[in-house]
């Protein structure tokens, strides 16, 4: 085998690769848009954003966490005090709010642990089925059927005629 080599026809590479350096008149056009789009863009908006995260790392408390004080209910407002119905009806807006909250944790549990179990699902997250169909049960009761303009008057009214045919069922 040695001696069929043939150099002629298989010359030795070169040793180091030339490297291309292109010098042209014009500059990079992609080299200019992009210090371009830096300059213009990107730092202001970095900079405008550091101030702001700077401000907030001193007043957290401030943007976070808001705490509403309890008002009285639409039961407890005088007659013709504005205010407070008002005040009770955005107090009934976010209570609203927070039991819908409670409703999704709720639910994302028991589907959670549906996922988990599998089949043996019924058995092994009775506790969570339980916990879910009762908290269900009390969201439907309290809020289902007002409509899409929903408001403390109209909850109140239904928790009424609700009280009032339980008594008229029991007499």
């Amino acid at each position: 085998m040695p001696d069929d080599h043939n150099k002629a026809a298989y010359p030795e590479p070169p040793r180091q690769t030339p490297a291309v350096d292109k010098q042209t008149l014009l500059p990079n056009p992609a080299l200019i848009l992009s210090k371009l789009f830096y300059y213009a863009v990107d730092l202001p908006v970095t900079t405008f954003r550091d101030k702001i995260d700077s401000i907030r790392s001193k007043n957290k408390l401030v943007y976070y966490h808001q705490k509403f004080r309890r008002v009285p209910y639409l039961t407890e407002c005088q007659e013709g005090d504005y205010t407070c119905y008002y005040e009770a009806d955005m107090q009934w807006r976010r209570d609203y709010k927070v039991d819908q909250e409670i409703l999704k944790i709720i639910q994302e549990r028991m589907r959670a642990c549906q996922q988990r179990e599998g089949h043996s699902y019924q058995q092994n997250c009775a506790k969570e089925i339980q916990q879910f169909n009762e908290v269900a049960k009390n969201f439907q009761l309290r809020y289902g059927d007002l409509g899409a303009y929903a408001d403390a008057r109209k909850c109140l009214m239904k928790q009424k005629e609700r009280m009032m045919a339980a008594k008229a069922q029991s007499a």
